[in-house]
């Protein structure tokens, strides 16, 4: 087993690394500097390195020995459109575009446990890094599939890892079944009759209609999903008219839907699609439903994830763990990795107490205290894995 005291060694590097990543930030499909940046190293240390999936999706391969076991990781790159307000040296130089989802710490601690293996090479088998683009909403990782990622680097498992602020720094996570939740979108047009706000009996008013499917749709959850089952439905957006005096013709709804179940997945979609079409039959509107079914609910293999975590617990001990971790409702795409191949997506605290801020909030920033943790972990995850 490799002695990490490297890693820890170059956390200089490793930082100046991340924080480089940080102060450049591309948005989805976009990251055309930070995938030169990994490519470039990775080739530097001896990897394979093969671009161009997914626009701008990089993969590192490397073999060591006979061995037929084949393991991936993934690290996204992408930025999220917020403009930064954390006043840092090396804060965002593009506005509006932003790492404030630790996409640049992902990225970093993937890289720097991909110079470790290469320099060591204590492992018997493949070793497939993945790095992968436009995680945030775009489903970099759905489209790195469909062309054909795990065909072209088969993996007997494949890992993922993200930071979370609210968790002591450094301590890793793990949860084994449904983790992630679900996140479908929802665009509902309703069309009814304009007219004089003074006359509303000779018009049929989509604002009422979608006050009507606001309050019906809160019964979904309460009366149609199992009391010890996750489910949210959010009515995010309603945009109707524009003069107090005048009762528009249409009017627009966006709905925001999770799930942690396959199953109550499906019996939301069924009850909203239901009550919205019921409601607008009610008052004489007419309605269109365009329902998104975008990420799935995130699973992480059972097996796979004990032995992720046997090995953090093996490495840093009982302290070192997030214990009795709970399923998030947040959303992520590496569910469709997890759908197609046995893996487990972990998670490593950012820090918590005062100072710790939120994922996607413009005052974040990656801890740079755990990037030799996350890197190390990795090193002996794939070490462990191929032995």
């Amino acid at each position: 087993m490799t002695d990490l005291s490297d890693i820890h060694a170059s956390s200089r590097e490793m930082i100046e690394l991340r924080q480089h990543i940080h102060a450049h930030p591309e948005l989805g499909y976009e990251e055309f500097a930070t995938s030169d940046l990994v490519a470039a190293r990775l080739a530097e240390w001896g990897y394979e390195v093969h671009r161009g999936l997914a626009g701008t999706g990089v993969v590192g391969t490397l073999k060591c020995g006979s061995g037929a076991r084949s393991i991936g990781l993934r690290a996204d790159m992408d930025a999220l459109p917020v403009h930064e307000q954390t006043g840092l040296p090396y804060a965002s130089r593009h506005a509006g575009k932003m790492h404030a989802c630790g996409h640049d710490g992902h990225t970093a601690m993937l890289l720097s446990a991909a110079k470790q293996l290469a320099q060591t090479r204590h492992f018997n088998g493949t070793l497939n890094l993945i790095f992968q683009p436009a995680e945030e909403g775009l489903a970099g990782a759905r489209r790195m599939l469909a062309e054909g990622v795990l065909e072209r680097f088969p993996c007997d498992g494949v890992f993922a890892m993200h930071n979370m602020p609210g968790y002591p720094a450094g301590k890793l996570g793990f949860r084994a079944g449904p983790f992630m939740a679900s996140a479908d979108q929802v665009t509902v047009r309703v069309t009814g009759v304009g007219g004089h706000g003074a006359m509303p009996h000779k018009t049929v008013d989509p604002v009422v209609v979608c006050a009507a499917i606001v309050f019906a749709l809160q019964t979904v959850v309460s009366r149609n999903v199992a009391p010890l089952d996750m489910a949210v439905i959010t009515v995010g957006a309603i945009h109707a008219g524009e003069a107090s005096n005048v009762i528009p013709d249409e009017a627009r709804m966006a709905i925001s839907v999770r799930a942690l179940r396959p199953e109550v997945r499906d019996e939301l979609e069924r009850r909203i699609k239901e009550i919205i079409a019921a409601q607008a039959a009610v008052y004489g509107a007419r309605v269109e439903i365009l329902y998104d079914a975008s990420y799935p609910v995130l699973v992480n293999d059972a097996q796979m994830t004990a032995f992720a975590e046997q090995v953090a617990r093996d490495w840093v001990g009982d302290a070192g763990m997030i214990e009795d971790l709970a399923p998030f409702t947040g959303s992520e795409d590496f569910a469709w990795f997890l759908q197609r191949c046995p893996g487990c997506y972990l998670l490593i605290g950012n820090g918590d107490g005062e100072g710790s801020c939120m994922v996607h909030n413009p005052g974040y920033d990656f801890n740079d205290d755990i990037l030799a943790t996350g890197a190390g972990y990795w090193v002996r995850l794939v070490e462990s894995f191929l032995a």
